[in-house]
This record gives structure tokens, C-alpha cells and sequence, in this order.
């Protein structure tokens, strides 16, 4: 009497299937995990524009002025006390670099540096409005500030 065995498992043509499947999966994975230029640029631009309202506030609750200083590889916040402008000492405010550097900026209501670009944020709630751009190659993306509090990324 002969026993017939089943054999059970994958051909080595089913494997190769599914091997060439995982490797598109995750060739659409990493493509998409890897951000682009404009997409970097805007992370840059919603950082700066949470920050920028975080300095607001801090001006208002410390009763003195914040600046913002930016220039074509970073930005810091400053704070003026007894009429010097120090760092700000404050983790979320610290000095930080762009991830794509150096970058062009103009600001507008435009300033004669815009190598070295600085706002201040005074101890009132209503300051002027702005529109700060960060350019890279042909890329760029704007930060608007209307006047009254409120940041948005364009």
C-alpha cells in the first residue's frame, strides 16, 4: 500500500510574487515618506507660524517686546529687557535652522535688509499686518500674519 504525501507550501513562484509586490508597497512607502522641497518648505512655514503666535503671546504675557529674526539659514526669537535684545530662554523658542538652506525671504510691507529680517511683537495684541515668503529654487511659501493675531500658511 503507498502513501501518498501531500506536500504543502509555496512554489518558488508564488514566492517571487509576493516579493515583488512587498517591494512595490514599499517603494510607494519610502517615495511618499521622503518629503520634497515644497513640502519641507511648508513644514518650515507652519513652524514659524505656530511660533510666531507662541512669540505674540509671550510679548503680551511678559509685558515686553519679542522679535522674530530670520535670516537665509534660520531663525531665532529675541527678547528686549532693559534694552538689550537676549534669546529668548524658552525650549520652543530656541534658535532653529531651515531644512532647506539657504533660502531667499522677503517680507512685505517690504524692509531696506532682507538678508536679516526682523518683526517685533509689542505688548498690545494688535500689531501689523505682514506677509513673510520663503523661497528655495523655484519653490516658495508664504506666512501671513493679519494684524490681530491670526497666522496662516499660503
Amino acid at each position: 500500500m503507498k502513501i501518498m504525501r501531500v506536500q504543502r507550501g509555496f512554489t518558488l513562484l508564488e514566492l517571487l510574487v509576493v516579493l515583488v509586490i512587498f517591494g512595490l508597497i514599499l517603494g510607494a512607502v519610502s517615495i511618499n515618506a521622503m518629503p520634497g522641497e515644497q513640502q519641507r518648505l511648508e513644514n518650515d512655514a507652519r513652524r514659524i507660524s505656530l511660533l510666531l503666535q507662541l512669540a505674540r503671546d509671550e510679548a503680551i504675557v511678559r509685558n515686553l517686546p519679542v522679535a522674530f529674526e530670520v535670516d537665509q539659514h534660520g531663525y531665532r526669537f529675541l527678547v528686549r529687557e532693559e534694552r538689550i535684545w537676549s534669546p529668548v530662554k524658552d525650549e520652543m523658542l530656541r534658535e532653529r535652522s531651515f531644512q532647506i538652506a539657504p533660502v531667499e525671504l522677503s517680507l512685505q510691507p517690504q524692509v531696506a535688509d532682507t538678508s536679516n529680517i526682523r518683526i517685533i511683537f509689542g505688548r498690545e495684541p494688535v500689531d501689523k499686518p505682514f506677509v513673510l515668503t520663503i523661497k528655495s529654487a523655484d519653490k516658495h511659501v508664504s506666512v501671513r500674519a493679519d494684524g490681530i493675531g491670526h497666522f496662516s500658511v499660503e
